[in-house]
């Protein structure tokens, strides 16, 4: 039994749910997200309130219950409040631009990195810090890796992109070894 999935959501004010063929269909004020539900799993829907259900006895099926059930949740969420993660640079002459539908990185390469921005998902760069907002959890999340992944925070100096707040261990470089010796 998945705790998880045994939990019911509430729907907000302002939200539409419908569910429509192993669909469902979140409609709110920052905009509709769509879901194909796994066919093991249901869904009821009372009132204001969102309920899971397994129509399949098996093994996996508890896990896909609770895993379903936070897809739901999250799409909700995301119509309502939206997600939102923050990147930061750091690097002498490193930094980043927005221009157009493209983010402008320029990361010690010898060339600019170009990184088009997917729709749904809005970009805005303050001093050295990136955040990404959305409605989509999954969306957000996967364009902050791929950002990051451009230039990967290195480990003797920490220069690169990380999440904000992330911290780097950095190694000791070649004079710590030598002065041990």
């Amino acid at each position: 039994m998945s705790r998880v999935g045994k939990k019911i959501i509430q729907i907000p004010d302002k939200v539409e749910v419908k569910v429509e063929a192993g669909l469902v269909m979140v409609k709110g004020p920052k905009g509709e997200l769509t879901l194909k539900l796994h066919p093991a799993i249901g869904l009821e829907l009372k009132d204001k309130e969102i309920n899971m259900v397994v129509l399949q006895e098996e093994k996996y099926v508890s896990a896909l219950w609770g895993t379903m059930r936070q897809l739901v949740n999250n799409m909700i969420l995301g119509v309502t409040v939206g997600f939102k993660k923050e990147l930061e640079i750091n690097g002498v002459g490193y930094r980043a631009s927005v221009s157009g539908k493209n983010l402008m990185l320029a990361v010690g390469y010898s060339h600019e990195v170009k990184f088009p921005i997917p729709d749904g998902i809005k970009i805005s760069v303050d001093k050295n810090v990136i955040t990404i907002e959305g409605n989509d959890k999954f969306l957000v999340g996967e364009t902050a890796a791929q950002i990051k992944r451009v230039k990967k925070p290195e480990p003797y100096k920490g220069k690169g992109i990380r999440y904000l707040g992330e911290i780097i261990k950095i190694k000791a470089g070649k004079k710590a070894k030598t002065a041990a010796a």
